[in-house]
């Protein structure tokens, strides 16, 4: 399924804020972990990661720092800070509401004749 260009960029925060409050992480690796969590279905880019990750640091919500990995190679880690988790919990909570707020909506499709996943009603 191909998950809207919207969608992506408005679940880019709260992603990769949980993400990294689970532990640091870089760039690719944070990439990766996206794919792994969506089942395949999310696939970012460098070129969308980044400047989300800029952000982030400038909002003071993460902080970048550099560190060896055990190939030997540098990398730039990043790290959640305490008002990154304080604005998880909030996101976490606007987005619960929305996914809420859509169950019901289409709970009421499909209780009124349904067409399709979402509980479209035919008109015809």
């Amino acid at each position: 399924m191909n998950v809207s260009k919207d969608l992506i960029a408005a679940s880019a925060t709260p992603m990769i804020l949980a993400i990294l409050k689970q532990d640091d992480s870089y760039g690719y690796s944070i990439i990766k972990r996206v794919r792994e969590l969506s089942g395949g279905e999310m696939v970012w880019s460098e070129g969308m990661l980044y400047p989300v990750l800029h952000r982030l640091e400038e909002q003071e919500l993460i902080e970048s720092y550099w560190k060896k990995s055990d190939t030997g190679r540098r990398r730039k880690y990043y790290k959640i800070k305490e008002d990154g988790l304080k604005e998880l919990d909030t996101q976490r909570k606007q987005w619960e509401m929305v996914h809420s707020a859509l169950l019901r909506t289409w709970k009421i499709f499909k209780s009124e004749g349904t067409v399709g996943d979402f509980g479209l009603t035919s008109f015809g």
